[in-house]
């Protein structure tokens, strides 16, 4: 196989993968305006924004979503918010983490849902930070390498299934 087709292959799983990416941030953004603003936080359009954003940066931009909120709600006229925006955060990412996005790396990259759970964690223990990080581009990737050699293999067994006057050789 020549490179173009392997970048071509990488490339389009790594599209997926951001689309993917995009998909969720949106969810969590949108988890986090309604959240915020049932929970009566100052600038809750802003934060909620910020948290979307920063899900692109993996593990980290979450909690970095959260500082925001939380001291908005610690400041406001009512302190115990920001015991409610901890509750909020656990929730979105309970949510977000065992369901949005092993669901949305399901539907644009093939990827199982079992695969974008477990390997994560494995990668994690194996590999500290960069495991976690490099986690769901690297199934991204893994998943359009196999769905590809599906199709390969698929295709030279149709071409050998043929009667041999049929075939193009």
């Amino acid at each position: 196989m020549d490179i173009r087709g392997h970048l071509h292959t990488t490339g389009g799983a790594l599209k997926n993968w951001f689309i993917a990416q995009a998909y969720d941030a949106v969810a969590v953004g949108i988890m986090w305006l309604i959240g915020l603003l049932i929970l009566g936080i100052p600038f809750a359009p802003f934060w909620a924004f910020l948290g979307g954003v920063l899900q692109f940066i993996p593990n980290l931009g979450p909690v970095l979503g959260l500082i925001g909120p939380a001291a908005a709600g610690l400041f406001s006229s009512k302190p115990e918010r920001a015991l409610y925006v901890l509750i909020l955060y656990a929730i979105i990412v309970l949510i977000d983490g065992l369901l949005l996005q092993p669901y949305l790396l399901k539907r644009t990259t093939r990827v199982p849902i079992w695969a974008s759970i477990l390997t994560p964690i494995v990668l994690g223990f194996l590999i500290p930070f960069w495991g976690i990080i490099l986690a769901a581009p690297l199934l991204a990737v893994l998943y359009a390498y196999r769905a590809r050699n599906h199709k390969v293999l698929a295709e030279e067994q149709a071409l050998l299934s043929r009667p041999p006057e049929n075939r193009l050789e």
